[in-house]
């Protein structure tokens, strides 16, 4: 078990946390939420012991222990990948060192002897015979391949590198599991099979992630940090969100008799129970709910922003035509071959691929930034475009003020209409007068969308809209774009994201396109399409 007493954390005047008592018990999955800046990263810091509190103290029950997915890709660099994951047992890899420091010895002693059988006992205890076997089964399922396995760590890339030290993390089954944003740089495949290992793992999880679908599929409870206290609630993610949501609105209708209030909430609460059933914690998470005092559901605190998209005119019959479009990077590596089709009016499409920079030239392209190598498009004459890129770097060189900085993409260029646009993107008072070059990188996010809103186009195109937003602004823009009636192209890890707002799916790989008017859920649990996207990347490197 793993609890904290007492614990406060200040750095100067700002106040992180103010005499949080929690408790987290094995078997519950908690997911740690609040918005950007709000101390999640530093609370698990303070689980791990790397950040010590100003007050109160850790405790974890003697024995246990405790991983923590490694946020340096760098730190393990000069050891070989197998051996990294099976450093994640800390004790096992002591005895191994030590076992194998022994054998190694010129002149073994009686006494090397006598330790040695002592360290092989305990070893035997740990399971270490199968801790390779382990280490390797788990690789696999996280999508690193055998002939990685004895390479050393230095020889992968950032993403393969991402799935080792979350092997690390999970391996040995540690009593308690601490997860900062383990979803990043992770392929749909590699975030399925993450979540069902959390939905059986048994004992404890603590995680932080913006992945909403990732927090409904694995939490049983929420952590909510708000105004220094850490406020735990049971359900996921969803849960929380739509019963705040409901309480606030409650709080509100000042007419509305108590008992009305209660009969809202429990009917509430009974129906969310009811679809608990999609999870694979259904059953655990269900008598939860079923258990949950009606009081314990308060309103959130927590201010959303006002992404409010109003297109000059609607979209006409013609979007946008695609006919055998390339384009390949100056060493000659193509980013993609041949793309054609026709977008209609009332798309809404994401654009997928295995690798991202193919999907950024594609709109960069259609955006008329960069020249394709041949083909070519035709935006229809009734489009007008708001773009949303992924790399906002060159837009933030400047010291003005946001309201300077955001006058300067508007045609109305009075103040007051301005920082309306900055306020619904919260940014209030003396903040509209922060410099735009030291912004955070949510902050330039929030900006580019009043951008966005200022375009007032017809057809959005987003790149990674939800990177570096907090689940306030995401769940805004999703709610946004589930409601836009116009045209989009967009790409995004977020699933929710995806699945509640494409119509139709494109898939770039190296040998083509595929092109299918589903949902998002429907496009990666279909074994056909699963089969056909194999082929295709299978015949790209045939011909290689």
């Amino acid at each position: 078990m793993l609890s904290v007493s007492n614990l406060s954390l200040r750095y100067g005047k700002r106040t992180l946390f103010e005499e949080v008592n929690l408790k987290f018990t094995p078997g519950n999955c908690y997911g740690v939420i609040g918005a950007n800046g709000a101390g999640k990263s530093t609370f698990l810091k303070i689980l791990s012991g790397e950040v010590d509190p100003n007050t109160g103290e850790v405790f974890i029950t003697p024995g246990e222990r405790m991983s923590v997915l490694s946020q340096n890709h760098f730190a393990f660099d000069s050891y070989p990948v197998l051996q990294t994951v099976m450093m994640g047992n800390k004790r096992l890899w002591k005895v191994m060192e030590e076992k194998d420091a022994i054998y190694a010895k010129h002149d073994f002693s009686e006494e090397d002897g006598t330790k040695a059988g002592e360290l092989e006992t305990l070893f035997a205890e740990m399971q270490g015979w199968n801790a390779e076997s382990d280490a390797a089964n788990m690789l696999s399922g996280l999508g690193v391949s055998e002939e990685y396995h004895y390479r050393l760590m230095s020889e992968l890339n950032g993403k393969e590198k991402v799935r080792v030290l979350l092997a690390q993390a999970l391996f040995g089954n540690p009593e308690i599991l601490l997860l900062d944003e383990p979803t990043n740089d992770l392929d749909v495949d590699t975030i399925t099979w993450l979540e069902n290992f959390l939905a059986d793992f048994q004992n404890t999880v603590i995680v932080v992630s913006h992945d909403r679908h990732f927090l409904d599929a694995v939490c049983t409870h929420v952590a909510d940090i708000d105004f220094g206290k850490i406020q735990l609630y049971t359900g996921n993610y969803t849960f929380w969100y739509e019963s705040s949501q409901l309480a606030l609105r409650q709080r509100s209708d000042q007419n509305k008799k108590t008992e009305d209030k209660r009969k809202e909430l429990q009917e509430f609460v009974e129906r969310f129970s009811a679809n608990a059933s999609k999870s694979r914690q259904a059953t655990s998470r269900k008598k939860l709910l079923e258990k949950l005092v009606i009081d314990d559901i308060q309103p959130s605190t927590r201010k959303y922003p006002g992404i409010i998209f109003k297109p000059e005119r609607d979209c006409g019959d013609q979007v946008l035509q695609v006919e055998n479009l390339s384009k390949a990077s100056a060493d000659g590596t193509s980013y993609f071959n041949d793309i054609t089709f026709t977008m209609s009016k009332g798309d809404k499409i994401v654009i997928l691929s295995k690798e991202h920079s193919a999907i950024t030239m594609f709109f960069e392209i259609l955006m008329g930034h960069e020249k394709q190598d041949a083909g070519e498009f035709k935006w229809g004459s009734t489009i007008t475009k708001s773009y949303l890129p992924n790399d906002n770097a060159k837009y933030f060189t400047g010291d003005d003020n946001l309201v300077d900085w955001l006058r300067q993409f508007s045609a109305d260029k009075d103040e007051t209409n301005i920082r309306g646009f900055l306020g619904k993107m919260l940014f209030s008072g003396e903040e509209v007068l922060k410099k735009s070059n030291v912004l955070s990188g949510g902050e330039k996010v929030r900006c580019m969308i009043s951008r966005m809103m200022l375009a007032n186009g017809n057809c959005l195109i987003l790149d990674e809209p939800t990177n570096h937003l907090d689940l306030e602004t995401i769940t805004a823009f999703n709610n946004s774009l589930k409601d836009w009636k116009h045209v989009a192209l967009f790409t995004s890890h977020d699933h929710a994201f995806v699945q509640t707002v494409a119509n139709r799916i494109i898939e770039i790989t190296p040998s083509g396109i595929i092109d299918k008017r589903i949902s998002y859920d429907e496009y990666i649990s279909d074994e056909n399409i699963h089969e056909l996207r194999e082929s295709m990347y299978r015949e790209i490197e045939l011909v290689k």
